[in-house]
């Protein structure tokens, strides 16, 4: 009988996958008892500092590096990393799903106290990101001329640097794949604070490299815009190599040694959930990245000019978007882990806490922006360029949608912990491709470029709406991706909260997983 199916964790917490306080594996293994036993506001902040923390980092080193670009060689160069950097965003996505998956997976088992498994989905995991990063890298600088000239259109005068840059990040991509997967599974794990010193590290790098590598200053090769990818590869790299070390330093559950080595082949009953619940969500990343892509071609036509003030505007939005995407992160992993507890009185108060932070935190830093005028687009745009006006004229039409559209970050984590994947990809394409795209495409004939940027806040707003009401009357409360998952309780622990049904346990499956 497996470890917290029946019989209970080998830590001493009770039987049916209840809070596992007694499992521990050294500091780096340790689990965290309070995402399933604890105080939910508090423990949602503190577990969600470290994500919004890792956010915030991201988008420093993406601006870091736009900012050396653009004051070490010019706005040629950043139309050319801009046009790079969606090409990147596309190729993570087509594993960022099989993370989050990954995520799900071992949050819920950990929820229930089934080490045994998280150690199996870790090694199938592994199998997979090795042969899909591989993969996408080799064929990514075979074909990153096509994908900038054949499909992006890419201005002509960007054309060659964006190639060089592109094609050293895709040189990077079994990097950066393996660490954004190995971040996920701690987070899954209860464990946020790691995966932000690693990130911190990862960005500390790149930020000092960047300017080195770019202009060749000191022992440093003159390397142009190649230089500010190679910062981040070496930056990725050194980051995975050193977590990697300290995890197994700690005896991390999450690693494999010894006879858990076998779990490197992969299990087919882990790979099916992992792909075919992956698969949506990579569907999501995919068709965001897809839409902007597409967004950014409607922007090359009005040249290099506004596709520059473009990219420093999009810069801007990433700062407000990540309150909502840290909270989101952290909603998914707690929710994921009170789901395979049993802990069903706790998920919509996980929710309405959750929400009412994002949108508090969000709808501050708007109005800062909003207050402070230009003067964040300097970090991202020349000074004096004509940029900078079109830039702040873009933001003023946009920005303001995405403090609403931080709900669905919020009600998406909650409905993502429980494996229901499929509605929220039903919803993006919907609001990107149903609206976003064609309301652009059949608008610009006649209002021109504005119709792009009013284009993002109907998007935003009818993906809001939508996730809200499959919040509150779809089906995902009974969706599992494990048929062992605890019979969750119906209550509403005297909150006024709406009721949370049970999951349909199917009989004679044990702990068969879904595909």
């Amino acid at each position: 009988m497996r470890p917290g199916v029946g019989g209970g964790p080998p830590g001493g917490g009770p039987p049916g996958g209840g809070p596992p306080g007694g499992f521990r594996g050294g500091p780096g293994g340790r689990i965290n008892p309070k995402l399933i036993e604890g105080p939910i506001t508090s423990t949602l902040i503190l577990f969600a500092l470290p994500l919004l923390g890792a956010n915030l980092l991201q988008s420093l080193n993406a601006s870091a590096n736009q900012f050396w670009v653009a004051h070490l060689l010019g706005t040629t160069d950043i139309t050319a990393i801009g046009n790079a950097n969606s090409v990147m965003f596309l190729s993570l996505s087509a594993i960022m799903g099989a993370t989050m998956a990954a995520n799900i997976l071992i949050a819920q088992q950990v929820g229930a106290g089934d080490l045994t498994m998280v150690k199996r989905i870790m090694g199938t995991a592994i199998f997979f990101f090795v042969v899909v990063s591989v993969t996408i890298s080799l064929t990514g600088g075979i074909f990153a001329p096509l994908i900038l000239k054949g499909f992006m259109h890419t201005p002509p005068a960007a054309e060659s640097e964006a190639i060089i840059y592109l094609r050293v990040v895709f040189g990077a991509m079994p990097f950066m794949y393996f660490f954004q997967f190995l971040q996920m599974a701690q987070r899954g794990a209860g464990d946020s604070r790691t995966p932000f010193y690693f990130m911190a590290l990862a960005v500390v790098l790149d930020i000092i490299l960047n300017p080195l590598l770019i202009a060749g200053i000191g022992p440093f090769p003159k390397m142009g815009v190649a230089g500010s990818a190679t910062s981040t590869l070496i930056g990725q790299g050194v980051s995975l190599v050193l977590l990697l070390i300290v995890l197994y330093r700690r005896h991390s559950v999450l690693m494999l040694k010894g006879r858990e080595l076998r779990y490197l082949w992969p299990s087919l009953e882990i790979l099916r959930p992992l792909i075919f619940r992956g698969i949506p969500m990579s569907l999501q990343m995919f068709i965001m990245s897809a839409a902007g892509i597409t967004m950014l071609r409607f922007v090359n036509a009005f040249g290099a000019v506004t596709s520059a003030a473009y990219v420093g505007a999009v810069q801007v939005w990433n700062y407000i978007q990540m309150p909502g995407m840290a909270m989101g992160m952290a909603i998914s992993s707690m929710a994921g882990q009170n789901v395979g507890a049993g802990q069903w009185h706790r998920i919509d108060k996980i929710a309405l806490i959750g929400l009412g932070l994002s949108l508090a935190v969000t709808s501050s830093i708007a109005a800062l922006i909003y207050l402070l005028g230009p003067l964040p687009l300097y970090l991202f745009l020349p000074v004096g360029s004509p940029t900078i006006a079109e830039a702040l004229e873009i933001n003023r039409t946009v920005l303001w949608a995405f403090v609403i559209f931080n709900a669905t970050f919020a009600l998406s984590g909650i409905v993502r912990s429980t494996g229901a994947v499929w509605p929220p990809l039903i919803i993006l394409v919907i609001s990107m491709f149903v609206i976003r795209v064609p309301f652009a495409y059949f608008m610009i004939p006649h209002f021109g470029k504005e119709a792009i940027w009013w284009s993002f806040p109907l998007g935003t707003l009818t993906s809001s709406a939508l996730t809200a009401l499959y919040f509150r009357y779809g089906g995902w409360r009974k969706v599992r991706m494990l048929h062992h998952a605890p019979l969750g309780e119906t209550t509403d622990g005297g909150q006024g909260l709406p009721a949370v049904e049970p999951p349909e346990r199917e009989e004679g499956v044990g702990d068969k997983i879904l595909a």
